[in-house]
Parts: C-alpha cells; sequence; structure tokens
C-alpha cells in the first residue's frame, strides 16, 4: 500500500503497472494478488481509507469548534484543507487521480461525496434559516468548491498559501450556507 500510495500519486493510476508496484514494494506478483484482485482494488483501498481518514479529522475539528456556523465552517475546512494538503499524495489521490482513473473510483468518490455532503449539512443545520434551496444541493455545491481549490493547489505551478485556500472555501461557505 505504501509503493501504491506514492505511485498512483504520482506518475498516476494509470501509469503504474502492477511490476512496477510489485518492484516498488520489493514483493512478487503472485504476494500482490494474495493481498488484492488487481490495482483498481489497491486504488479503491487507498482512497477509502484517505476519505475515512479525513472525515474523522474534520468530524473531530468540527466537534471542537466554537458552536456558531462560522465557527464550523472555518474550522471543518481548516481541518480539510490541512489535512489533505499535510501530504501531496492524499491530496492527489483523492482529489485528481479519482478524477483520472475513470469508472475504477465512480462509487468510491460518490460514498466519499454523500459523506461529507452529510457532514455539512449536519455541522449548519442548526444555523439554517429557511431557504427555497436544496439543503444537500448546497451541500455539493460547496463540496464541489473546496475540491476545485485543492486542485488549483496540487497542479498550479504558483502554488495558493494554505490560508488562501482556507480564506476562499470559508468565504464561498458563508455566502452558501449563511441566510439566504
Amino acid at each position: 500500500m505504501t509503493a501504491a500510495y506514492t505511485l498512483y500519486a504520482k506518475p498516476g493510476f494509470a501509469a503504474t503497472t502492477i511490476e512496477r508496484l510489485c518492484s516498488e514494494a520489493r514483493i512478487s506478483n503472485r504476494a500482490f494478488y494474495e493481498c488484492f484482485g488487481g490495482r483498481e482494488e489497491l486504488l479503491r483501498a487507498l482512497h477509502e481509507r484517505c476519505v475515512e481518514e479525513s472525515l474523522a479529522f474534520v468530524a473531530k475539528a468540527l466537534q471542537e469548534a466554537p458552536d456558531t456556523l462560522a465557527g464550523r465552517v472555518e474550522a471543518g475546512i481548516r481541518a480539510y484543507v490541512e489535512f489533505a494538503t499535510a501530504d501531496w499524495r492524499r491530496a492527489r489521490i483523492m482529489h485528481v487521480e479519482v478524477r483520472r482513473s475513470g469508472d475504477v473510483l465512480a462509487m468510491s468518490r460518490q460514498r466519499a461525496v454523500d459523506s461529507f455532503a452529510r457532514l455539512v449539512e449536519e455541522a449548519s443545520a442548526d444555523f439554517q434559516q429557511a431557504s427555497p434551496l436544496n439543503r444537500r444541493l448546497v451541500a455539493l455545491g460547496v463540496i464541489g468548491v473546496l475540491q476545485e481549490l485543492l486542485i488549483e493547489w496540487l497542479l498550479s505551478e504558483d502554488q495558493p498559501e494554505i490560508d488562501e485556500l482556507v480564506a476562499v472555501a470559508v468565504h464561498i461557505f458563508n455566502r452558501s450556507l449563511g441566510p439566504g
């Protein structure tokens, strides 16, 4: 898994063969297939681990956040961005390779988005006033914003600062989740 974590992040899933994974991990192809059905299954396992760790980290930050919408938004976004960017491989697997892998991670990605959408909905539910907007769709929209900001951080030659990413995401989240 450690070899895949690095190779799937760069050069990427499509460019990483079983042979290269096994060579990097110093295991035989047979040993690989005793653990995983293929490189797709390994990618799903890595992605799901990254998502689970991220969800747990953000949930903890939300529990410790001030009991205001602004406090929860700031704490949740900062926790997610800092956790994702603490290891570029994690950020790359969760935000770039998840898209590049096509159908391989489609269901895993959908479960992750659903889990994060529920987290956003729950964290903001006590503070949202009556609005004609569908709260789930708003949650999905703000998640998309955060994903695109992290892709920009990963792929940009002039990487934005983490604090700048957080500030922009917080601004957009507050405008989206606040009083309609």
